[in-house]
C-alpha cells in the first residue's frame, strides 16, 4: 500500500436515497493536517477487488470542512459501477478503508463570492459541500439549480429545504425533475443563468448535463475564470501502489466519461532546455526555489525528490489533483486526459506530467 494512504475507520453510513449512501470516516490521530480539505474536493478509496486486489476510486466529499463534522463522501450506485455498488452493499460502521488525502481543484477561490451552482444527480455531492461551507463562512448569495430524474432521486432533499429556509436572503434552490419537466434544454439553461451573469458558476453532473450547461454559460459569455466544471475521467493507474494488475478507476458520480476532444498529447519531439531549469513554486502559502530541475523530469517527481509534498492522485495525467497554474515560462505535458482548451489557455497544467520547456518556470498550486 502506498506510503501516502491512510487507514480510515467508517463511523457512520446513511442511506440518502435508494441508490445513494453517505459514508463518514474518522481521521486518525496525527493525520488531521493531511486530511484538511476545501469544499468540492474528493477522496480516493482503495476498494477491494477479487480480480485485481484493489480498485482505486475517487468520490467527492459532501461534508463541509467547517463545523467539526466527520469526513463524508456520498456514493451513488451506477448500473455497471463495480466500486460504487461494492461501497453501498458492503461498507458498514466499524469497517476500515485505505484512503488517499483530499485532492481536486473544483473549489471556490472565495467563499464570499456570489455562486451559481448547477448539479445533476449525484453531482450534488461536491456542490452541497460548497453550499454548506459558503453559508457558514461566506457572505455571498447562492443559487442552486438541481436536476434529477424524479423526486425520489433527490439527494439531500430535506437538508436543502432546511438550508433555504434558514438562509432565505442568501440561498435559493431550484429543483428540476425530468419526470415533470423533461430534460432541460440549452435554451432553458441559458434563460435561467442569464439572471446571474456576475456570479461564479460551478457545474457538476453527468457528461451531457455538464456539456449543455457549459455551452449555455459560454453563450452568455461567462468568463473562463468564473466558469468551473468538475471532470469525470478514468484513472488508468493504481495510486495505492499494490502489485496487482491495474484496475480502471473513475469518478463514480454518474459514471460520466470525458470528452475525447479534451485529450491533449504533447509533441514528443520537443527537445526542451539544454541545461538545468530554475523553478519557483508556490504551494500552501510556501515558496520554493530550485536551480536544478532537470530537462525531461516531471515536475511532481522533482518536487518529491526535494522533499516537497505536492498534491497528486493518479500520477497518469488522468485527474486534476496535481493541477498547477503557470505564472512564468512554459512546460509541456506528456499526457493529459482532463484539461480542455479553456483550461490550457488559462495556464493550467498537470504537475505529474509537466516537463520544462523554458529555462525558467514559475508555477502556483491553487
Amino acid at each position: 500500500m502506498s506510503d501516502d494512504a491512510f487507514e480510515l475507520k467508517v463511523v457512520d453510513v446513511v442511506e440518502e436515497t435508494a441508490d445513494a449512501h453517505s459514508i463518514s470516516f474518522e481521521v486518525p490521530a496525527g493525520a488531521e493536517e493531511q486530511f484538511a480539505y476545501k469544499p468540492g474536493q474528493f477522496l480516493t478509496l482503495a476498494v477491494p477487488s477479487d480480480r485485481t486486489g484493489v480498485a482505486a476510486r475517487c468520490y467527492s466529499l459532501s461534508s463541509s470542512p467547517v463545523g467539526g463534522g466527520p469526513l463524508t463522501i456520498t456514493v451513488k450506485r451506477t448500473a455497471e459501477g463495480y466500486a460504487s455498488n461494492w461501497v453501498c452493499d458492503n461498507l458498514r460502521e466499524g469497517d476500515t478503508m485505505h484512503v488517499l488525502p483530499p485532492s481536486g481543484i473544483f473549489t471556490p477561490a472565495s467563499l464570499s463570492a456570489d455562486l451559481l451552482l448547477f448539479a445533476g444527480g449525484s453531482g450534488i455531492t461536491p456542490v452541497i459541500s460548497i453550499t454548506r461551507t459558503a453559508l457558514e463562512q461566506g457572505t455571498g448569495r447562492i443559487v442552486l439549480f438541481y436536476a434529477n430524474r424524479d423526486e425520489s432521486s433527490v439527494i439531500f432533499a430535506r437538508e436543502l429545504t432546511e438550508l433555504a429556509a434558514a438562509h432565505p436572503d442568501r440561498l435559493q434552490v431550484v429543483h428540476w425533475l425530468e419526470s415533470v419537466q423533461g430534460l432541460p434544454s440549452e435554451e432553458q439553461m441559458r434563460a435561467f443563468a442569464s439572471a446571474y451573469l456576475s456570479y461564479d458558476a460551478f457545474v457538476c453532473g453527468p457528461a451531457p448535463f455538464m456539456k449543455l450547461t457549459i455551452a449555455a454559460l459560454k453563450e452568455l459569455e461567462f468568463p473562463r475564470e468564473r466558469r468551473h466544471q468538475e471532470k469525470f475521467i478514468s484513472l488508468g493507474g493504481n495510486p495505492f501502489g499494490d502489485l496487482h494488475d491495474k484496475e480502471v478507476a473513475e469518478h463514480e458520480i454518474e459514471d460520466a466519461e470525458s470528452d475525447p476532444d479534451d485529450v491533449t498529447e504533447a509533441e514528443p519531439t520537443d527537445p526542451g532546455p539544454e541545461g538545468p531549469v530554475r523553478l519557483e513554486v508556490e504551494l500552501d502559502g510556501e515558496n520554493y526555489s530550485f536551480d536544478d530541475w532537470a530537462p525531461g523530469t516531471k515536475l511532481l517527481d522533482h518536487l518529491e525528490a526535494k522533499g516537497v509534498k505536492a498534491p497528486y492522485s493518479c500520477r497518469e495525467g488522468e485527474c486534476s489533483a496535481c493541477a498547477i497554474r503557470l505564472l512564468e515560462g512554459e512546460v509541456k505535458m506528456l499526457h493529459n486526459d482532463v484539461l480542455d482548451e479553456d483550461d490550457l489557455e488559462e495556464g493550467i497544467r498537470l504537475g505529474c506530467q509537466s516537463v520544462p520547456v523554458t529555462d525558467t518556470v514559475k508555477v502556483t498550486y491553487h
